[in-house]
C-alpha cells in the first residue's frame, strides 16, 4: 500500500512509518519544505494547505502531527499553538483527502484520551460523551476538523492515544532519567489513573485500524488494565531497581507546571474496547511488561 503519514519524525510517527516500511508498504511524510524524494509531499498546517497532488494513489493517511501537550507551560499563546496545530492541520488533511477524485480508505487521525477529561476511577470507552476542560475542549475541536473526509464517505477513525510508554519522547521519556537516579516518586497523591499504551502496542493499534474495515470513529489507544500514578511509580520501581520514596506534592506541581498541572493530576481510566473488540491483541497489557519494553 502506499501510505501517508504527518508527524512522521515524532515520537508515534517515526514507530509507524518504520514499521510499515517493514510490511513492505510504501511510505510517504508530508514535511513543510520542498520535497527531497518521491517519499514526501509538502504541506503547510497553517496555512491549511496540501499539495493533494502528492496524496493520490493513497490507500491510506494516518494524521498525527500536532505541538507536544507537555512540552511547555500552558500560556495563552501556547495553548493557541497546540489548538491550530491540531485543528488546522487536521482540517487541511480532511479537506485534501476528500478532494482526490480517487481519496484513501481510510484517515486514521489523531485524538487524546484527554477528551474525557477528569474522570477520577470511573472506567470509560468510546461511548462514553467528552468531558470538560481545555483538553477535552480541543479534542473535541480535533476531531471535528476531519469532517470533510467523513462526509467524502472515506472511513474515518480518531485514534485516542494514552500515555505511550516510551525512552525516547513523551511523559516517560522525562521520567526514565529521574527514576534511574532514584529521584523518581508519586505525583500528588498518586491515586490519579493513567491509562497507558506501549509504544510497539501503539503502533500495532494503528497498524489494526488501518486494516479493519469495521473500525471508524473514535477508537481508544491505551492497554486493557488502567493502572495509578501510585502504581506507575512502585512498577518503575520495580523494573529499574531504584527506590521511589520521593514524592512531589500538589503545590509544588502546580508552581513548576502552572495550569498544565491540572492535566497531570488528573485521572482517566480508559478503556479499549473497540480494539479488544476487533480482535487486537496486546502485547504489553501489564505495566511492568511496558516499562521493560521501553
Amino acid at each position: 500500500m502506499r501510505i501517508a503519514v504527518t508527524g512522521a519524525s515524532g515520537l508515534i510517527g517515526s514507530a509507524l512509518a518504520h514499521a510499515l516500511r517493514g510490511d513492505g508498504h510504501h511510505v510517504v511524510r508530508l514535511v513543510r519544505h520542498a520535497p527531497r524524494t518521491d517519499h514526501e509531499v509538502e504541506w503547510d498546517p497553517h496555512r491549511q494547505w496540501v499539495d493533494a497532488s502528492g496524496l493520490i494513489g493513497c490507500e491510506a493517511v494516518v494524521h498525527l502531527a500536532g505541538a507536544g501537550i507537555g512540552d511547555r507551560r500552558w500560556s495563552a499563546a501556547r495553548k493557541r499553538e497546540l489548538r491550530d496545530s491540531r485543528v488546522l492541520g487536521t482540517a487541511a488533511i480532511a479537506e485534501a483527502v476528500a478532494s482526490l477524485d480517487t481519496p484513501p480508505a481510510v484517515l486514521v487521525s489523531g485524538s487524546a484520551i484527554g477528551v474525557y477529561g477528569d474522570t477520577g476511577d470511573r472506567p470509560v470507552d468510546e461511548d462514553t460523551p467528552p468531558g470538560h476542560g481545555f483538553l477535552a475542549d480541543l479534542c473535541q475541536e480535533w476531531e471535528e476538523a476531519a469532517e470533510p473526509a467523513v462526509e467524502a464517505g472515506i472511513r474515518t477513525a480518531y485514534a485516542r492515544t494514552g500515555l505511550v510508554v516510551a525512552r525516547g519522547g513523551g511523559a516517560w521519556g522525562r521520567m526514565f532519567p529521574l527514576f534511574r537516579l532514584g529521584l523518581g516518586g508519586r505525583l500528588g497523591a498518586g491515586d490519579q489513573y493513567w491509562s497507558f499504551i506501549a509504544l510497539r502496542d501503539e503502533v500495532a493499534a494503528l497498524r489494526h485500524i488501518i486494516a479493519t474495515e469495521s473500525l471508524s470513529g473514535p477508537v481508544n489507544l491505551t492497554a486493557p488494565e488502567p493502572v495509578t500514578n501510585r502504581e506507575v511509580t512502585a512498577a518503575m520501581g520495580r523494573v529499574l531497581r531504584r527506590p521511589t520514596k520521593l514524592a512531589v506534592p500538589r503545590p509544588a506541581l502546580r508552581l513548576a507546571l502552572g495550569e498544565l498541572s491540572s492535566d497531570v493530576l488528573s485521572s482517566q481510566r480508559v478503556l479499549p474496547r473497540h480494539l479488544l473488540d476487533t480482535g487486537f491483541r496486546f502485547d504489553f497489557p501489564h505495566i511492568d511488561d511496558a516499562i521493560r519494553a521501553a
